[in-house]
Protein backbone atom coordinates (compact mmCIF):
# COMPACT_ATOMS: atom_id res chain seq x y z
CA UNK A 1 0.00 0.00 0.00
CA UNK A 2 1.28 3.35 -0.93
CA UNK A 3 0.47 6.75 0.77
CA UNK A 4 0.23 9.98 -2.00
CA UNK A 5 -0.30 13.22 -0.41
CA UNK A 6 1.38 16.71 -1.54
CA UNK A 7 0.63 20.25 -0.68
CA UNK A 8 -1.59 19.82 2.08
CA UNK A 9 -2.37 21.60 5.21
CA UNK A 10 -2.79 18.81 8.06
CA UNK A 11 -5.89 19.79 10.32
CA UNK A 12 -5.09 17.60 13.90
CA UNK A 13 -8.31 15.39 12.47
CA UNK A 14 -6.54 14.99 9.03
CA UNK A 15 -2.87 14.10 10.70
CA UNK A 16 -4.91 11.33 12.84
CA UNK A 17 -6.73 9.79 9.41
CA UNK A 18 -3.08 9.62 7.66
CA UNK A 19 -1.35 8.08 10.66
CA UNK A 20 -4.36 5.38 11.03
CA UNK A 21 -2.93 4.57 7.33
CA UNK A 22 0.69 4.98 7.50
CA UNK A 23 0.51 1.55 9.71
CA UNK A 24 -0.50 -0.59 7.21
CA UNK A 25 1.67 1.49 4.14
CA UNK A 26 4.91 0.40 2.23
CA UNK A 27 5.55 3.86 0.89
CA UNK A 28 5.30 7.10 1.93
CA UNK A 29 6.25 9.02 -0.77
CA UNK A 30 4.35 12.13 -0.51
CA UNK A 31 4.57 14.15 2.35
CA UNK A 32 5.89 16.78 1.03
CA UNK A 33 4.77 20.53 1.75
CA UNK A 34 2.25 19.60 4.19
CA UNK A 35 3.54 22.33 7.02
CA UNK A 36 5.05 19.35 8.99
CA UNK A 37 7.06 20.13 12.29
CA UNK A 38 9.29 18.82 14.71
CA UNK A 39 6.03 17.30 16.91
CA UNK A 40 4.83 15.63 13.34
CA UNK A 41 8.07 13.56 13.53
CA UNK A 42 7.31 11.83 17.09
CA UNK A 43 4.58 10.76 15.73
CA UNK A 44 6.28 9.77 12.44
CA UNK A 45 8.87 8.15 14.62
CA UNK A 46 6.43 5.84 15.96
CA UNK A 47 4.49 4.89 12.76
CA UNK A 48 8.16 3.87 11.62
CA UNK A 49 8.50 2.06 14.91
CA UNK A 50 5.58 -0.06 14.61
CA UNK A 51 5.28 -0.22 10.78
CA UNK A 52 8.27 -2.62 9.70
CA UNK A 53 7.29 -2.98 6.27
CA UNK A 54 7.88 0.81 5.26
CA UNK A 55 10.80 0.86 2.99
CA UNK A 56 10.15 4.47 1.77
CA UNK A 57 9.68 7.92 3.74
CA UNK A 58 9.56 10.94 1.46
CA UNK A 59 9.16 14.62 3.97
CA UNK A 60 10.49 17.51 1.86
CA UNK A 61 9.92 20.77 2.02
CA UNK A 62 8.81 20.85 5.38
CA UNK A 63 9.91 22.84 8.23
CA UNK A 64 11.34 19.59 10.67
CA UNK A 65 14.53 21.31 11.65
CA UNK A 66 16.95 19.46 13.91
CA UNK A 67 14.48 18.88 16.40
CA UNK A 68 12.31 16.52 14.41
CA UNK A 69 15.41 14.70 12.29
CA UNK A 70 16.36 13.48 16.32
CA UNK A 71 12.49 12.25 17.00
CA UNK A 72 12.26 10.63 13.06
CA UNK A 73 15.85 9.32 14.07
CA UNK A 74 14.53 7.18 17.31
CA UNK A 75 12.47 5.38 15.46
CA UNK A 76 14.74 5.01 12.31
CA UNK A 77 17.43 3.32 14.92
CA UNK A 78 14.64 0.59 16.33
CA UNK A 79 15.98 -3.16 15.32
CA UNK A 80 11.94 -3.10 13.53
CA UNK A 81 12.71 0.01 11.07
CA UNK A 82 13.37 -1.51 7.71
CA UNK A 83 13.64 1.81 5.53
CA UNK A 84 15.55 1.74 2.82
CA UNK A 85 14.91 5.45 1.14
CA UNK A 86 14.67 8.51 2.85
CA UNK A 87 14.03 11.88 1.55
CA UNK A 88 14.63 15.01 3.74
CA UNK A 89 15.39 17.74 1.05
CA UNK A 90 14.65 21.67 2.16
CA UNK A 91 13.89 20.59 5.85
CA UNK A 92 15.48 23.41 7.49
CA UNK A 93 18.57 21.35 8.74
CA UNK A 94 22.22 22.21 9.58
CA UNK A 95 25.08 20.28 10.90
CA UNK A 96 23.42 19.34 14.11
CA UNK A 97 21.09 16.91 12.07
CA UNK A 98 24.23 14.86 11.04
CA UNK A 99 25.65 13.33 14.01
CA UNK A 100 22.10 11.88 14.18
CA UNK A 101 21.71 10.75 11.07
CA UNK A 102 25.15 9.33 10.99
CA UNK A 103 23.89 7.01 13.65
CA UNK A 104 21.77 6.16 11.31
CA UNK A 105 23.91 5.34 8.80
CA UNK A 106 26.19 3.75 10.46
CA UNK A 107 23.65 0.93 12.43
CA UNK A 108 20.87 0.66 9.87
CA UNK A 109 21.72 -1.41 7.17
CA UNK A 110 18.74 -1.21 5.36
CA UNK A 111 19.10 2.33 4.59
CA UNK A 112 19.99 2.73 0.67
CA UNK A 113 18.66 5.94 -0.17
CA UNK A 114 19.49 9.14 1.47
CA UNK A 115 18.82 12.69 -0.10
CA UNK A 116 19.10 15.28 2.15
CA UNK A 117 19.91 18.39 -0.86
CA UNK A 118 18.87 21.86 0.42
CA UNK A 119 19.63 21.96 3.47
CA UNK A 120 22.53 23.93 5.16
CA UNK A 121 24.56 21.04 6.62
CA UNK A 122 27.70 22.45 5.74
CA UNK A 123 31.18 20.92 5.61
CA UNK A 124 31.75 20.02 8.80
CA UNK A 125 28.45 18.80 8.82
CA UNK A 126 28.95 16.47 5.98
CA UNK A 127 32.06 15.03 7.40
CA UNK A 128 29.86 13.56 10.08
CA UNK A 129 27.63 11.87 7.60
CA UNK A 130 31.26 10.57 5.87
CA UNK A 131 32.29 9.22 9.04
CA UNK A 132 28.61 7.20 9.13
CA UNK A 133 29.17 6.21 5.55
CA UNK A 134 32.34 4.42 6.54
CA UNK A 135 30.88 2.14 9.25
CA UNK A 136 31.09 -1.08 7.64
CA UNK A 137 26.91 -1.68 8.64
CA UNK A 138 26.53 1.13 6.39
CA UNK A 139 25.45 0.03 2.53
CA UNK A 140 24.54 3.14 1.06
CA UNK A 141 23.94 3.48 -2.75
CA UNK A 142 22.39 6.95 -3.53
CA UNK A 143 24.03 10.03 -1.09
CA UNK A 144 22.41 13.58 -2.83
CA UNK A 145 23.76 16.56 -1.46
CA UNK A 146 22.51 19.65 -3.69
CA UNK A 147 22.78 22.80 -2.54
CA UNK A 148 24.57 21.73 0.95
CA UNK A 149 26.53 24.78 1.49
CA UNK A 150 29.52 22.51 0.84
CA UNK A 151 33.15 23.93 -0.18
CA UNK A 152 36.64 21.94 -1.49
CA UNK A 153 37.45 21.02 2.04
CA UNK A 154 34.89 18.25 2.05
CA UNK A 155 36.54 16.25 -0.53
CA UNK A 156 39.00 14.63 1.60
CA UNK A 157 35.99 13.08 3.55
CA UNK A 158 34.43 12.04 0.41
CA UNK A 159 36.72 10.32 -0.86
CA UNK A 160 37.88 8.55 1.87
CA UNK A 161 34.62 7.14 2.26
CA UNK A 162 34.21 6.44 -1.41
CA UNK A 163 37.44 4.23 -0.43
CA UNK A 164 35.38 2.41 2.07
CA UNK A 165 31.82 2.05 0.21
CA UNK A 166 31.74 -0.22 -2.32
CA UNK A 167 27.95 -0.34 -2.79
CA UNK A 168 27.65 3.67 -3.34
CA UNK A 169 25.91 3.74 -7.04
CA UNK A 170 24.91 7.60 -6.99
CA UNK A 171 26.47 10.98 -5.84
CA UNK A 172 24.83 14.04 -6.45
CA UNK A 173 26.88 17.22 -5.39
CA UNK A 174 25.44 19.84 -7.87
CA UNK A 175 25.32 23.52 -6.61
CA UNK A 176 28.00 23.35 -4.14
CA UNK A 177 31.23 25.51 -4.46
CA UNK A 178 33.58 23.18 -5.21
CA UNK A 179 35.95 24.47 -7.72
CA UNK A 180 38.21 22.83 -10.11
CA UNK A 181 41.18 22.06 -7.35
CA UNK A 182 38.54 19.70 -5.21
CA UNK A 183 36.78 18.29 -8.25
CA UNK A 184 40.12 16.80 -9.20
CA UNK A 185 41.25 15.76 -6.19
CA UNK A 186 37.39 13.99 -5.80
CA UNK A 187 38.18 12.50 -9.58
CA UNK A 188 41.49 11.14 -9.09
CA UNK A 189 39.66 9.10 -5.63
CA UNK A 190 36.68 8.16 -8.41
CA UNK A 191 39.53 6.35 -10.49
CA UNK A 192 40.69 4.82 -7.31
CA UNK A 193 37.79 3.65 -4.95
CA UNK A 194 36.42 0.50 -5.55
CA UNK A 195 33.19 1.66 -5.74
CA UNK A 196 30.80 0.92 -9.00
CA UNK A 197 29.44 4.50 -9.43
CA UNK A 198 26.58 4.90 -11.97
CA UNK A 199 25.74 8.50 -11.41
CA UNK A 200 27.79 11.73 -10.95
CA UNK A 201 26.22 15.08 -11.19
CA UNK A 202 28.19 18.02 -10.62
CA UNK A 203 26.10 20.99 -11.98
CA UNK A 204 27.14 24.59 -10.78
CA UNK A 205 30.29 23.18 -9.02
CA UNK A 206 32.42 26.01 -10.30
CA UNK A 207 34.11 23.71 -13.31
CA UNK A 208 36.00 25.09 -16.13
CA UNK A 209 38.16 23.34 -18.66
CA UNK A 210 40.96 22.76 -16.11
CA UNK A 211 39.49 20.00 -14.47
CA UNK A 212 37.60 18.12 -17.62
CA UNK A 213 40.85 16.14 -17.76
CA UNK A 214 39.95 14.56 -14.72
CA UNK A 215 36.66 13.88 -15.31
CA UNK A 216 37.52 12.09 -18.74
CA UNK A 217 39.44 9.71 -16.92
CA UNK A 218 36.63 8.73 -14.43
CA UNK A 219 34.67 7.95 -17.80
CA UNK A 220 37.33 5.88 -19.43
CA UNK A 221 37.75 4.04 -16.00
CA UNK A 222 34.28 3.68 -14.57
CA UNK A 223 32.42 1.36 -17.27
CA UNK A 224 29.54 1.66 -14.12
CA UNK A 225 29.39 5.18 -15.13
CA UNK A 226 26.07 5.81 -17.35
CA UNK A 227 24.65 9.14 -16.19
CA UNK A 228 27.09 12.53 -15.96
CA UNK A 229 25.79 15.84 -15.77
CA UNK A 230 28.15 19.09 -15.66
CA UNK A 231 25.51 21.56 -16.33
CA UNK A 232 25.69 24.49 -15.85
CA UNK A 233 30.01 25.15 -15.74
CA UNK A 234 31.93 27.14 -17.79
CA UNK A 235 33.68 24.14 -19.45
CA UNK A 236 34.16 25.62 -23.08
CA UNK A 237 34.60 23.78 -26.07
CA UNK A 238 38.31 23.17 -24.87
CA UNK A 239 36.58 21.43 -21.91
CA UNK A 240 34.28 19.54 -24.15
CA UNK A 241 37.03 17.89 -26.04
CA UNK A 242 38.61 16.87 -23.00
CA UNK A 243 35.67 15.48 -21.99
CA UNK A 244 34.99 13.54 -24.76
CA UNK A 245 38.05 11.94 -24.58
CA UNK A 246 36.80 9.52 -22.15
CA UNK A 247 33.57 9.78 -23.25
CA UNK A 248 34.95 8.20 -26.77
CA UNK A 249 36.64 5.50 -24.36
CA UNK A 250 36.16 1.96 -25.05
CA UNK A 251 35.11 1.64 -21.45
CA UNK A 252 32.61 4.34 -21.37
CA UNK A 253 28.82 3.21 -21.47
CA UNK A 254 27.38 6.79 -20.93
CA UNK A 255 23.68 6.71 -21.11
CA UNK A 256 22.57 10.14 -19.50
CA UNK A 257 25.08 13.21 -20.69
CA UNK A 258 24.14 16.49 -19.25
CA UNK A 259 25.87 19.63 -20.92
CA UNK A 260 23.27 22.13 -20.38
CA UNK A 261 24.56 25.69 -19.96
CA UNK A 262 28.49 25.18 -20.51
CA UNK A 263 29.38 28.14 -22.91
CA UNK A 264 29.93 25.46 -25.89
CA UNK A 265 29.50 26.50 -29.62
CA UNK A 266 28.89 25.09 -32.94
CA UNK A 267 32.73 24.06 -32.38
CA UNK A 268 31.69 21.43 -29.84
CA UNK A 269 29.33 19.86 -32.64
CA UNK A 270 32.15 18.21 -34.47
CA UNK A 271 32.77 15.77 -31.53
CA UNK A 272 29.57 15.63 -30.05
CA UNK A 273 28.34 14.81 -33.66
CA UNK A 274 31.04 11.57 -33.45
CA UNK A 275 29.93 11.12 -29.78
CA UNK A 276 26.14 10.46 -30.82
CA UNK A 277 27.61 8.41 -33.92
CA UNK A 278 29.95 5.91 -32.81
CA UNK A 279 28.38 6.00 -28.69
CA UNK A 280 25.37 3.81 -29.27
CA UNK A 281 24.61 3.55 -25.15
CA UNK A 282 24.15 7.10 -25.13
CA UNK A 283 20.35 7.74 -24.71
CA UNK A 284 19.99 11.17 -24.12
CA UNK A 285 22.04 14.38 -23.75
CA UNK A 286 20.95 17.93 -23.13
CA UNK A 287 22.57 20.88 -24.67
CA UNK A 288 20.11 23.43 -23.30
CA UNK A 289 21.14 27.15 -23.10
CA UNK A 290 24.47 26.59 -25.51
CA UNK A 291 25.07 29.02 -28.54
CA UNK A 292 25.03 26.00 -31.05
CA UNK A 293 23.53 27.77 -34.09
CA UNK A 294 22.38 26.49 -37.44
CA UNK A 295 25.53 25.12 -38.43
CA UNK A 296 26.25 23.19 -35.26
CA UNK A 297 22.31 21.59 -35.06
CA UNK A 298 23.13 20.43 -38.98
CA UNK A 299 26.15 18.77 -37.45
CA UNK A 300 24.22 16.76 -34.60
CA UNK A 301 21.28 16.07 -37.40
CA UNK A 302 24.19 14.70 -39.44
CA UNK A 303 24.93 12.10 -37.51
CA UNK A 304 21.19 11.55 -35.70
CA UNK A 305 20.97 9.91 -39.36
CA UNK A 306 23.88 7.27 -38.54
CA UNK A 307 22.48 3.62 -38.32
CA UNK A 308 24.81 3.19 -34.87
CA UNK A 309 23.12 5.97 -33.43
CA UNK A 310 20.90 4.94 -30.67
CA UNK A 311 20.08 8.82 -29.60
CA UNK A 312 16.34 8.76 -27.66
CA UNK A 313 16.30 11.80 -25.90
CA UNK A 314 17.55 15.26 -27.66
CA UNK A 315 17.23 18.66 -25.67
CA UNK A 316 18.59 21.94 -27.80
CA UNK A 317 16.38 24.74 -26.05
CA UNK A 318 17.97 28.37 -26.84
CA UNK A 319 20.65 26.74 -28.66
CA UNK A 320 20.52 30.17 -31.14
CA UNK A 321 18.17 28.23 -33.85
CA UNK A 322 16.58 29.67 -36.81
CA UNK A 323 14.31 28.68 -39.66
CA UNK A 324 17.91 28.01 -41.41
CA UNK A 325 18.21 24.20 -39.57
CA UNK A 326 14.88 22.72 -40.04
CA UNK A 327 15.96 20.94 -42.83
CA UNK A 328 18.68 19.17 -41.56
CA UNK A 329 15.79 18.60 -38.26
CA UNK A 330 13.57 17.26 -40.96
CA UNK A 331 15.84 14.97 -42.46
CA UNK A 332 17.06 12.96 -39.49
CA UNK A 333 13.74 12.94 -38.50
CA UNK A 334 12.54 10.97 -41.82
CA UNK A 335 15.83 8.30 -40.87
CA UNK A 336 15.91 8.11 -37.19
CA UNK A 337 13.91 5.86 -35.68
CA UNK A 338 14.99 5.82 -32.20
CA UNK A 339 14.56 9.63 -31.41
CA UNK A 340 11.40 10.06 -29.12
CA UNK A 341 11.94 13.12 -27.42
CA UNK A 342 12.95 16.18 -28.42
CA UNK A 343 12.65 19.72 -26.98
CA UNK A 344 13.65 22.75 -29.50
CA UNK A 345 11.58 25.38 -27.60
CA UNK A 346 13.28 29.03 -27.61
CA UNK A 347 14.45 28.90 -30.86
CA UNK A 348 13.74 31.07 -33.45
CA UNK A 349 12.35 28.36 -36.07
CA UNK A 350 8.77 30.31 -37.02
CA UNK A 351 6.08 29.09 -38.96
CA UNK A 352 8.48 28.06 -42.09
CA UNK A 353 10.62 25.90 -39.65
CA UNK A 354 8.02 24.14 -38.19
CA UNK A 355 5.85 23.56 -41.41
CA UNK A 356 9.42 22.02 -42.55
CA UNK A 357 10.22 19.59 -39.81
CA UNK A 358 6.55 18.40 -39.70
CA UNK A 359 7.53 17.06 -43.29
CA UNK A 360 10.33 14.54 -41.17
CA UNK A 361 7.51 14.21 -38.47
CA UNK A 362 5.24 12.78 -40.70
CA UNK A 363 7.52 10.25 -42.08
CA UNK A 364 6.87 6.42 -40.98
CA UNK A 365 10.48 6.09 -39.35
CA UNK A 366 9.59 8.80 -36.91
CA UNK A 367 8.47 7.58 -33.92
CA UNK A 368 9.05 11.16 -31.59
CA UNK A 369 6.56 11.00 -28.25
CA UNK A 370 7.44 14.51 -26.88
CA UNK A 371 7.73 17.70 -28.92
CA UNK A 372 8.77 20.61 -27.17
CA UNK A 373 7.56 24.08 -29.28
CA UNK A 374 7.38 26.54 -26.68
CA UNK A 375 8.64 30.21 -27.87
CA UNK A 376 9.53 29.12 -31.06
CA UNK A 377 8.14 32.56 -32.95
CA UNK A 378 4.94 30.42 -33.92
CA UNK A 379 1.69 31.94 -34.74
CA UNK A 380 -2.08 29.97 -36.10
CA UNK A 381 -0.45 30.05 -39.68
CA UNK A 382 1.49 26.61 -38.75
CA UNK A 383 -1.02 24.89 -36.89
CA UNK A 384 -3.30 23.13 -39.28
CA UNK A 385 0.39 21.30 -40.10
CA UNK A 386 0.58 20.71 -36.40
CA UNK A 387 -2.99 19.62 -36.15
CA UNK A 388 -2.22 17.19 -38.97
CA UNK A 389 0.79 16.15 -37.06
CA UNK A 390 -1.50 15.35 -33.79
CA UNK A 391 -4.08 13.30 -35.70
CA UNK A 392 -2.14 11.68 -38.12
CA UNK A 393 1.23 10.32 -35.39
CA UNK A 394 -0.29 8.24 -32.79
CA UNK A 395 3.14 8.10 -31.38
CA UNK A 396 2.93 11.41 -30.73
CA UNK A 397 1.71 11.55 -26.42
CA UNK A 398 3.04 15.17 -25.31
CA UNK A 399 2.96 18.68 -27.22
CA UNK A 400 4.21 21.87 -25.59
CA UNK A 401 3.02 25.03 -27.43
CA UNK A 402 3.80 27.38 -25.08
CA UNK A 403 4.93 31.25 -25.40
CA UNK A 404 3.51 31.49 -29.10
CA UNK A 405 0.74 33.82 -30.67
CA UNK A 406 -1.53 31.62 -31.56
CA UNK A 407 -4.60 33.17 -30.74
CA UNK A 408 -8.15 31.64 -30.99
CA UNK A 409 -7.54 30.86 -34.86
CA UNK A 410 -4.47 28.24 -33.66
CA UNK A 411 -5.95 27.03 -30.37
CA UNK A 412 -9.56 25.91 -32.35
CA UNK A 413 -7.48 24.09 -35.43
CA UNK A 414 -5.47 22.07 -32.69
CA UNK A 415 -9.28 21.37 -30.61
CA UNK A 416 -9.85 19.92 -33.99
CA UNK A 417 -6.98 17.92 -34.31
CA UNK A 418 -7.96 16.70 -30.33
CA UNK A 419 -11.04 15.68 -31.16
CA UNK A 420 -9.97 13.06 -34.14
CA UNK A 421 -9.84 9.79 -32.46
CA UNK A 422 -7.01 8.89 -33.82
CA UNK A 423 -4.94 11.49 -31.80
CA UNK A 424 -3.34 10.58 -28.92
CA UNK A 425 -1.96 13.91 -27.59
CA UNK A 426 -2.29 12.72 -23.14
CA UNK A 427 -0.65 16.17 -23.00
CA UNK A 428 -0.93 19.30 -24.28
CA UNK A 429 0.89 22.76 -22.81
CA UNK A 430 -0.06 25.83 -23.65
CA UNK A 431 1.13 27.94 -21.04
CA UNK A 432 0.76 32.07 -21.66
CA UNK A 433 -1.42 31.96 -24.79
CA UNK A 434 -3.92 34.05 -24.66
CA UNK A 435 -7.53 33.05 -25.83
CA UNK A 436 -11.06 34.07 -25.88
CA UNK A 437 -13.97 32.25 -23.21
CA UNK A 438 -15.33 30.85 -25.69
CA UNK A 439 -12.23 28.29 -27.40
CA UNK A 440 -11.55 28.01 -23.52
CA UNK A 441 -14.97 26.48 -23.27
CA UNK A 442 -14.43 24.22 -26.09
CA UNK A 443 -10.43 23.33 -24.38
CA UNK A 444 -12.79 22.52 -21.27
CA UNK A 445 -15.18 20.30 -23.47
CA UNK A 446 -12.20 18.71 -24.85
CA UNK A 447 -11.02 17.90 -20.82
CA UNK A 448 -14.30 16.34 -19.63
CA UNK A 449 -14.85 14.58 -23.57
CA UNK A 450 -10.97 13.22 -23.23
CA UNK A 451 -10.44 12.35 -19.48
CA UNK A 452 -7.37 10.77 -19.98
CA UNK A 453 -5.58 14.03 -21.35
CA UNK A 454 -4.58 16.64 -19.77
CA UNK A 455 -4.09 20.37 -20.97
CA UNK A 456 -2.04 22.63 -19.17
CA UNK A 457 -1.69 26.02 -19.21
Amino acid sequence: MELDVQCEEMSPSRWAELLSTMKSCKVIRWLDDCNLSSSSCEDLSSIINMNPSLTELKLNNNELGDEGIEYLCKGLLMPSCSLQKLWLQNCNLTSASCETLRSVLSAQPSLTELHVGDNKLGTAGVKVLCQGMMNPNCKLQKLQLEYCELTADIVEALNAALQNKPTLKELSLSNNTLGDTAVKQLCRGLVEASCNLELLHLENCGITSDSCREISAVLSSKSSLVDLSVGDNKIGDAGLALLCQGLMHPNCKIQKLWLWDCDLTSASCKDLSRLIRTKETLTEISLIDNNLRDSGMEMLCQALKDPKSKLRELWVRECGLTTACCKAISSALCVNKHLKVLHIGENKLGDAGVELMCEGLLHPNCNIQSLWLGNCDLSAACCATLATIMANKQCLTELDLSYNCLEDEGIRKICEALRNPSCNVQQLILYDIFWSSEVDDELRALEESKPEMKIIS
